[in-house]
């Protein structure tokens, strides 16, 4: 089965992951590049030996560079085709604990980990401002919640075809969602990358710029 033919698939959003989790890594690639990474840990100011959930972590693109710089991590997704080949690549680093959850009840107790990602993740959940209050609660004080996502946009094929439940946001809108979650020092920023998806019908494509946004507990 081709990319362009699972992207043009029905279902919901759990199972459209589920049926594009082996071909992913490749999609992921053609969307956005590991720029988006780079400005999410220099964002939340990562320091090894620290633990991390990454909510919404499909096949790895955070936890990848996590467990790189020597953090553990957590990792959640809905989709637990994703979390397998997640297990696949990393699992016997020791680094990284998977399990399946959902955006309004992540499987991680309050006050357990320093620092929050998530990437690509808020535009696919039901109540982004419940997702960042259930995100905020497990951090630790002092911690870190940093989201990167799209910027709002007109690019409706992407909610056929890739599932998207919301259209971009407003950063201002971002910004107040952390704070009415408990966080301080709200903040959103231009990541200078933009993200890349063509329509399975060849019809159009989006280019659409992404923000990284942080709130400290």
């Amino acid at each position: 089965m081709s990319i362009d033919s699972l992207k043009c698939g029905c279902g919901g959003s759990k199972e459209y992951f589920d049926d594009v989790a082996d071909q992913w890594d490749s999609m992921r690639k053609g969307f956005f590049s590991e720029a988006v990474r780079e400005k999410a840990y220099e964002v939340a100011g990562i320091e090894k030996g620290a633990v991390a959930a990454d909510i919404g972590a499909g096949t790895g693109f955070i936890t990848e560079g996590l467990i790189g710089a020597g953090l553990r991590v957590i990792a959640v997704d809905q989709s637990e085709s994703m979390l397998d080949r997640m297990r696949e690549k990393f699992a016997r680093t020791g680094l990284i604990d998977l399990r399946v959850g959902e955006s309004e009840n992540l499987p991680i107790p309050d006050q357990a980990v320093d620092y929050v990602f998530a990437n690509m993740y808020l535009h696919h959940v039901e109540s982004p401002p419940a997702a960042i209050k259930e995100m905020s609660r497990v951090l630790k004080p002092g911690g870190r919640l940093v989201i990167t996502d799209l910027d709002e946009h007109g690019h409706t094929f992407l909610r056929t075809e890739q599932h998207d439940r919301w259209m971009g946001f407003k950063r201002e809108d971002v910004k107040q969602w952390l704070s009415e979650a408990g966080l301080k020092d709200a903040m959103t920023d231009c990541v200078g990358q933009n993200c890349c998806a063509d329509s399975c019908c060849g019809e159009e494509s989006a280019s659409i710029s992404i923000f990284v946004a942080r709130g400290v507990k």
